[in-house]
């Protein structure tokens, strides 16, 4: 067989791709974790805010509060001290009093910031310093009883702890980022300090003592104390009082305490005496003191009242921040629940559509698409409705199926222009040979009439020889194209024909049938429709077994029943071929190749003849490695094509012949026993009746020569090829003289005839 190697293609590697599920994730998992991370930032940051607000609340009440007692009590005394050092005719038991109580107020502060923990670091650092002034206090008392230092030395002592007190509340709710609280806190402090400045007048008050005289450096720090604790109230505090505290400042500002302090603070201002030790002081100031009692208890207990409510507010404050937080991760989740349902939801749809849409197309690629080529290739109608159609869908997805629809409309339109083309270039390509065979028949013709006419003349008739077995070829060849071009080969027998006569016969279409060695085992005929297909298959593989083998060497067909029907195999001693190359063969062989490659493989073009009569047939060519190294092409016949051909008497020596049977007759012959196969026994026929010869003419020495083998004219044509043939010029000469032509015939028949007789004869 012919040796060729297959092409080694270049392999191109697609680059990796991420899969549309894994990008839809992807798409979903980042505003998901993007909205999951801000909900939990924004949980944690109110948490924080909320326990802030908590521990400032319990910072304020375990401390605030004692903190604050401890500061009404430290102005008495501060005011006390002051008084006593003044001259002023104070109880040494009233004194004694007010400092243990200061004690009492100041033992609980320390126990209450020792319980609480540690704190901001302002508060902290405010409360050592309390803490510190504390401990400094005894020291004072005992100077301030031994009349040691100054009055102003000692009143300073008082105020600057007092004021250390004051900004422990005024840090207490700075880090807080609830403004309310921080306006609200504000509020408060400036209260405390309101009451500090009225606390000093008392305190610089308390220091004229008797004789009613203050320093001008006291005066004008009770000028400073009047008007601050004034603008403070009229511009700091009572705008930003709630309703009620408001209200109730007012209810203090309108008492008559409060109208002496207002009287007594402006007789002070406008009625007080030059002197040389500073300002007289007008005799109002004696009702100071009695009604500083009243109205500063009543400012004391407004600022604690604010105080509380300060306190229970950032309680409140701080609950619903917990509260917000747990709204918030419950919406949060919530909202992330529902992204999720969605998420998923968008992207089992996307996947399930795509899935859909994968498999319609698949189906069509693999399933539909090809049977609508394959019944365009085969001129049958196609279903419309079978094929996918576009639905105009604005999504993406539709518009991917619509795209596919519209190129699978485009393939099935090409496909159709290429199925008519086909048609008709098989049209065209049946006429073409039609013609031809016409010619070709008419050259078969003129043959053998000049073979009748000029017999006697043994150069003339061996050039005939040679233009009949040329023509006969050619006529083959011409058969090749009508089977290519669709057209049917009909077959002109009526009457089964032996396998042995069969092999013959495709035998004689070789022009090297003298390498052709035949062993016939079974005797089995094969249906007269099929004859001429059968033939011309083998003939093929002949011819090709032949031409790809050494010269001298022997192309041996051999044929036996087998269990699937007729085994027929050709062996030659071609080169060798490459494993990849036989099954690229076998796969054109068992598929019937398409007419697409034909102008790819036109040298090449007995293989695909082979296929498309095996699948006609029904058979299997297979092409396998020889053991002698060369091809071994084994056809098998369905066993549907074959029949038993009938018992005769054949004698028992078989006699020499006289006369050389053509190629195309089928001899008589007593049949050995067949074998039957699973599909049953074979129908029994008679063997077609061998067809008489003409004897050959007496040779110029006298002597006898046997006859010349005699083709009989359109024994296997194809329709179309049977037609009236007209004298054409002959063949060029041959070198082979009609001696060697019938002596190669005598050797080729009487050889195979002893050895189909010896086999019968052998057989039960």
């Amino acid at each position: 067989m012919e040796p060729e190697g297959p092409r080694a293609r270049p392999v191109l590697r697609r680059p990796r791709t991420v899969r549309l599920r894994t990008l839809l994730i992807l798409l979903a998992l980042v505003p998901t974790v993007a909205m999951g991370t801000h909900v939990a930032v924004t949980a944690e940051r109110l948490l924080a805010q909320s326990r802030h607000l908590r521990d400032d609340v319990a910072a304020g009440e375990r401390i605030g509060m004692p903190l604050h007692t401890l500061m009404t009590e430290m102005q008495t005394e501060r005011t006390m001290t002051a008084a006593r050092w003044a001259g002023t005719d104070v109880p040494e038991e009233a004194l004694r009093a007010q400092r243990a109580a200061t004690d009492t107020a100041a033992e609980s502060f320390r126990h209450s910031s020792a319980a609480a923990g540690p704190g901001t670091e302002e508060s902290d650092r405010r409360l050592v310093e309390v803490i510190k002034g504390l401990d400094d206090l005894d020291a004072h008392r005992e100077r301030a009883d031994a009349r040691i230092g100054s009055a102003d030395g000692l009143v300073v002592f008082y105020s600057d702890l007092i004021g250390q007190m004051i900004r422990y509340f005024q840090d207490g709710f700075s880090h807080t980022d609830d403004a309310g609280l921080t306006a609200e806190s504000r509020v408060v402090v400036t209260m405390f300090t309101a009451t500090e400045m009225t606390a000093q007048e008392d305190t610089i008050l308390a220091l004229a003592g008797p004789s009613r005289e203050l320093s001008t450096r006291r005066f004008a720090d009770f000028v400073n104390a009047v008007g601050a604790h004034r603008h403070l109230y009229d511009r700091w505090i009572v705008p930003f009082l709630p309703t009620a505290d408001a209200d109730r400042y007012s209810e203090i500002t309108g008492s008559v305490p409060w109208t002496v302090k207002t009287r007594v603070e402006n007789a002070i201002l406008s009625d007080h005496e030059d002197t040389d030790a500073g300002k007289g002081l007008p005799r109002e100031i004696d009702d100071w003191a009695a009604a500083h009692r009243t109205w500063s208890a009543q400012l004391d207990a407004l600022n604690t009242s604010r105080t509380r409510a300060l306190l229970t507010h950032g309680n409140a404050r701080a609950t619903e921040l917990e509260t917000e937080v747990a709204w918030l991760i419950g919406g949060g989740g919530g909202a992330l629940l529902i992204v999720t349902v969605v998420v998923v939801f968008t992207t089992r749809s996307v996947l399930r559509r795509l899935r859909v849409l994968h498999d319609r197309t698949v189906t069509v690629a693999e399933e539909t698409l090809p049977d609508v080529v394959a019944r365009l290739q085969q001129g049958r109608p196609v279903d419309a409705a079978a094929l996918p159609s576009v639905g105009g869908e604005p999504d993406e997805v539709g518009r991917v199926g619509d795209a596919f629809a519209r190129a699978v409309a485009v393939s099935v339109e090409g496909h159709r222009q290429l199925a008519a083309e086909r048609h008709g270039f098989g049209l065209f390509a049946s006429g073409i040979a039609s013609r031809t065979g016409n010619l070709v028949s008419r050259q078969l013709a003129l043959t053998e009439e000049l073979q009748d006419r000029f017999g006697s003349d043994e150069a003339l008739l061996a050039q005939l020889m040679r233009s009949d077995q040329l023509t006969v070829g050619m006529r083959r060849q011409i058969e090749n194209l009508l089977i290519l071009s669709g057209g049917e080969i009909p077959d002109p027998h009526t009457e089964p024909m032996r396998v042995a006569d069969l092999l013959r016969e495709a035998a004689a279409e070789v022009e090297d049938f003298r390498r052709i060695e035949r062993q016939a085992l079974d005797e089995i005929s094969v249906e007269p429709r099929v004859i001429s297909q059968i033939s011309h298959l083998l003939a093929e593989l002949l011819d090709n077994a032949t031409r790809f083998s050494p010269p001298r060497s022997k192309v041996v067909i051999r044929a036996e029943l087998v269990a699937d029907g007729l085994s027929v195999e050709i062996e030659d001693r071609g080169p060798r071929v490459t494993p990849a190359r036989y099954e690229e063969m076998n796969g054109r062989l068992h598929s019937a190749p398409p007419y697409s490659v034909l102008a790819e493989n036109a040298h090449r073009l007995g293989l695909f003849v082979v296929g498309h009569l095996a699948d006609r047939l029904g058979a299997t060519v297979t092409l396998r490695r020889s053991v002698y190294g060369g091809t071994s092409a084994v056809v098998i016949v369905p066993r549907g094509l074959l029949v038993a051909t009938e018992r005769e008497h054949e004698p028992a020596a078989a006699p020499a012949p006289t006369a050389v049977v053509a190629p195309a007759p089928a001899a008589a012959a007593a049949p050995a026993a067949l074998p039957t196969g699973e599909a049953g026994p074979l129908p029994v026929r008679r063997a077609t009746p061998p067809r008489p010869t003409p004897a050959l003419p007496a040779a110029r020495d006298g002597a006898a020569r046997p006859a010349l083998p005699e083709r009989v004219p359109q024994t296997h044509m194809a329709e179309q090829l049977r037609e009236p043939r007209a004298a054409e010029t002959a063949a060029a000469p041959d070198a082979a003289t009609p001696q060697e032509v019938a002596d190669a015939w005598d050797d080729y028949e009487q050889g195979t005839r002893t050895v189909e007789i010896e086999l019968r004869q052998e057989q039960p």
